[in-house]
């Protein structure tokens, strides 16, 4: 007889569909058999909605226009444009489980979703926020957003006020915030007993601007300036890897995170038998993703012992940013439900190496990658080399986006496949800016982001420091090639928060980048979480001094 454990692994292993019947006032129907779902860039073509034995239909929504709405959710992708003359798909593909207003609706009406998870993410990257029931969040959040406390933006891990801060603090009461969803993020979390997820933006209730200190927001105004600079659409890629431990976050926790037992017991970098052991995780976490509009590419074992990488499609910057708050949310609290734990901890054992976020950018506009050419940088354009450039340039003074813990900096060593010196080459994993792809594909990797980072922080530091390459015509200096970990005369990476720390500090750039408000808002932030490792009493002093000194 299987066991508990089992039964609910195997209840976990496949989202569950959601499907929408057609309506009784649908005005057309696009259930023709055959191939009908146009792929994008990566391949991703696949099959229509007849073949399967179910319709897309369309339903006149309180706009007065007409979208799909009778259709398997996380299950198949499908397109949300139709043709006024014909029923065939047509138009950009749409992730599945993403969702409408109207589709929420419905799916509400059924019972098929009673829940909403309405999040923004805190300094740190992590996902905070409110449960609706869906009626309620139907009739009041979708209109006129939420509110929640100022502090989210202004404590430590441990959710204590920190005080220091000018956004939120005591004497100004700690007031609300104003959440708003964006609805182009509304989505099915297949991995939660019907429920949906959307993120939000933070607003200033006064002006209705972005709140300049919320990290969505910090990535919004770069997306901003790239269409000033350009009218360039930047696209990017995370590349996350995560250590996967046999114990429970309880169990872990009570063994003060020592002596975990990972998933893996031999490396597993690239090899199937060993990641089809850690497939009740690696599967499920797949599946799950895809059932709510993250769209996943492939998943591998990494060099660390328990160690993996999920990759997603690349997207539009701040979509790729999203998707990867979702990823993480999703791991963790599968994990939660299956019985182990999962940790992006950028260096969770001395003995393994780190975990990273590689970012991969490209800038497109009118649908090319302005980028496109080979990998010598004399077939690209100016503004590639100048991406380059820039995004080098900057690096050090805006390290705290690429490396936002203390623990960040144990993953630089030489030989621990992270690097440890500012240089780019061609396709070279010693390099912390690598050169990939060609043509269309020609990207810029780089390597120095550990699975820690706050994604909108990083990709935003990412993007401004590209963007001033480009307006100041910033040359890169010349490719490397060899072994970039004993090159000489380059310049390291910092060894350490309060190093990186203080050259945000001395950053002009950096306030440019983020306004003198929010520059001090950020420094503030490091600088506490620096201080909270200093004044720590650590296992490894007492270990070295209890007896000996």
């Amino acid at each position: 007889m299987a066991s508990t454990k089992s039964l609910r692994l195997l209840a976990l292993a496949r989202p569950k569909l959601l499907r929408l019947p057609a309506l009784h006032t649908s005005t057309a129907s696009a259930a023709a058999g055959g191939n009908r779902r146009q792929g994008g860039d990566g391949g991703q073509g696949g099959q229509g909605g007849g073949r399967n034995g179910f319709a897309f239909t369309t339903d006149r929504v309180e706009d007065g226009t007409h979208k799909p709405l009778g259709r398997i959710l996380g299950a198949h992708q499908w397109t949300r444009s139709l043709s006024n003359s014909s029923d065939v798909l047509k138009g950009p593909v749409v992730p599945k489980g993403m969702l409408t207003v109207a589709e929420l609706k419905e799916l509400a009406r059924l019972d098929k979703i009673d829940t909403v998870v309405v999040g923004i993410t805190d300094c740190y990257g992590r996902l905070v926020g409110k449960r609706y029931t869906a009626d309620f969040f139907l009739e009041s959040a979708v209109e006129d957003g939420t509110h929640a406390c100022s502090y989210l933006l202004a404590t430590d891990m441990n959710m204590e006020p920190v005080p220091g801060y000018k956004y939120a603090n005591w004497e100004a009461g700690y007031g609300d915030i104003h959440l708003v969803p964006d609805l182009k993020t509304l989505r099915v979390a297949s991995w939660l007993d019907r429920t949906a997820l959307v993120l939000c933006d933070v607003m200033e209730d006064g002006s209705h601007e972005l709140a300049p200190h919320a990290p969505r927001s910090i990535l919004s105004k770069q997306l901003q300036a790239a269409k000033e600079v350009g009218a360039f659409v930047p696209m990017a890629a995370s590349e996350l890897e995560y250590f996967l431990y046999q114990e429970t976050y309880e169990e872990s926790k009570d063994k003060g995170y020592a002596d975990l037992k990972p998933a893996g017991w031999v490396r597993e970098d690239y090899h199937i038998l060993q990641g089809t052991r850690g497939e009740y995780f690696h599967g499920p976490a797949r599946r799950h993703l895809e059932a709510s509009g993250v769209p996943v590419e492939n998943s591998k074992g990494e060099f660390g012992l328990g160690q993996h990488e999920l990759n997603v499609k690349y997207a539009e910057i701040l979509e790729m940013a999203d998707r990867h708050v979702v990823y993480k949310q999703c791991l963790k609290e599968l994990a939660d439900a299956t019985g182990v734990s999962v940790t992006f901890m950028a260096k969770p054992d001395a003995a393994q190496p780190g975990s990273s976020c590689h970012i991969h950018l490209s800038l497109w506009k009118d649908g090319h990658n302005i980028f496109a050419g080979n990998h010598s940088l004399g077939s690209t354009n100016d503004e590639f080399r100048w991406f380059l450039g820039g995004w080098m340039k900057h690096t050090p003074e805006l390290m705290v986006f690429y490396a936002p813990n203390v623990n960040s900096y144990k993953r630089y060593s030489a030989g621990s496949w992270a690097p440890t010196q500012i240089a780019w080459s061609r396709d070279n994993r010693t390099a912390p800016f690598r050169i990939l792809g060609s043509g269309k594909s020609l990207r810029i990797e780089c390597r120095l982001p550990g699975a820690d980072c706050n994604v909108y922080l990083a990709f935003a530091a990412a993007l401004a420091s590209g963007l001033d390459g480009i307006r100041n015509k910033i040359e890169p200096p010349p490719s490397l090639e060899g072994n970039i970990y004993f090159a000489k005369d380059l310049l390291t990476v910092p060894r350490s928060l309060g190093e990186a720390t203080a050259a945000f500090e001395g950053s002009a750039f950096a306030k440019q980048m983020l306004g003198d408000d929010v520059h001090h808002h950020y420094l503030h932030f490091f600088k506490t979480e620096e201080l909270a490792y200093l004044q720590a009493v650590t296992d490894w002093e007492k270990a070295r001094y209890f007896e000996q000194i």
